[in-house]
């Protein structure tokens, strides 16, 4: 399963943080950001780019393809979608 196909099967939990369970922040966008760099550790801003109302997150394609469909789930709640003609993440804001 590709990262588009992992990402839509989610797609009724988009923003659904209330039922993300061992919430490490009150904040959807906060708790992903803590999330990814639990998992891809970096060392630049978790921000890689901004437009008008979306932000995209420095994580690798390869790095997407590896997610669970546990993590994709989680992040999904918060508000994280993949964005197919960027491959990357991104959120709105």
């Amino acid at each position: 399963m590709d990262a588009q196909e992992k990402f839509e099967k989610f797609d009724d939990d988009f923003c659904k943080f209330d039922r993300v369970e061992n919430k490490t922040s009150k904040r959807p966008d906060l708790h992903a950001f803590m999330l990814l760099d639990r998992l891809f550790p970096g060392d630049y801003d978790i921000v890689s780019a901004a437009s008008h109302d979306e932000i995209w997150l420095d994580v690798d394609s390869d790095q997407i393809e590896n997610l669970t469909e546990e993590q994709v789930l989680e992040l999904t709640r918060c508000g994280v979608r993949y964005d197919s003609s960027t491959d990357c993440l991104g959120m709105f804001v």
